[in-house]
């Protein structure tokens, strides 16, 4: 696989439009973006009109993306007890659907919600949240549930409640959902990331099956290990370090996984989204140099 099938990129800006996002990705050299279809704070649904479609798919194939996905809005809580705030998730999460299916973006990175009261139940509302959407909205744009780190009350935060999760679902449903994990979030709630990056996979495939990863958030952490704190570092610069990603960037399981980098912008993404995908292919590099001259051996 040549470094620019590498399915690697990052969030970007939708700044003026879903359109600029492809772009946006060619400017750091990304093969795959995640994007926001709508403002994230917000509950406003926008209009989005077919030009903006025709134009967002054109982008992707111009600007050499070859793999897209949204994210979902920080309001939605489809495991909420309060009836109110859980319909209007399913609103806001209907919405999303539909302009992904839209756009031609297979995938939404969802965050599970937050329960409130109980976990139990909690779990069983988000399910339900999740299976009511999606049979209302047709089509192959599928749910990639996001593992957390497991601050308050947010489901998600161990793998095999990811799996209950999804298996909560109707078997229709079920179908249509997969999951995204994020190393800054495995290291906050617990998982060895940095010292066991193997060990952590494996367990992973035990518990819900590697072939259900179809994304991964590349982040290292400004929290300790086992914190529950969601607060990312550039990329072998924080308490996760160097080694998970090399892992990660060399490991051949992971070639066809979207991998998309959500590590500090400050004022300039184009300048800090490309040096951290610059450095990840550099890893990837260096292994396949490795493999090279070992079989030359």
């Amino acid at each position: 696989m040549g470094l620019r099938d590498d399915l690697l990129g990052a969030h970007v800006s939708t700044r003026g439009g879903v359109a600029t996002a492809p772009a946006r990705g060619a400017a750091i050299e990304a093969t795959a973006i995640q994007v926001f279809t709508k403002p994230p704070s917000q509950w406003r649904e926008p209009l989005l009109r077919v030009a903006e479609t025709v134009a967002f798919r054109a982008g992707l194939a111009a600007n050499g993306i070859r793999a897209v996905v949204s994210h979902d809005s920080y309001l939605i809580n489809l495991a909420s007890p309060d009836d109110a705030l859980r319909e209007r998730s399913v609103q806001c999460f209907l919405g999303e659907l539909r302009r992904c299916r839209a756009l031609g973006i297979p995938w939404i990175v969802s965050h599970p919600g937050n329960y409130i009261d109980d976990r139990s139940a909690g779990l069983e509302r988000n399910a339900r949240g999740y299976a009511v959407c999606l049979a209302a909205v047709r089509g192959d744009v599928g749910v990639l549930i996001e593992g957390t780190a497991g601050a308050g009350t947010a489901l998600g935060s161990t793998l095999e409640e990811l799996r209950a999760l999804r298996d909560a679902l109707p078997t229709a449903a079920r179908a249509r959902v997969a999951f995204c994990l994020d190393t800054a979030h495995l290291h906050a709630a617990g998982y060895e990331v940095a010292a066991a990056p193997e060990a952590v996979w494996e367990q992973f495939d035990r518990a819900v099956g590697l072939r259900l990863l179809k994304c991964l958030h590349l982040n290292d952490s400004k929290g300790a290990f086992g914190s529950h704190l969601d607060r990312h570092q550039w990329i072998g610069e924080g308490t996760i370090g160097p080694e998970a990603f090399r892992c990660i960037m060399r490991d051949p399981r992971f070639a066809q996984v979207i991998k998309i980098i959500e590590t500090p912008q400050r004022d300039d993404p184009i300048r800090h989204d490309g040096r951290m995908l610059r450095r990840l292919r550099a890893y990837a590099r260096a292994g396949r140099r490795t493999r090279q001259t070992a079989g030359r051996a």
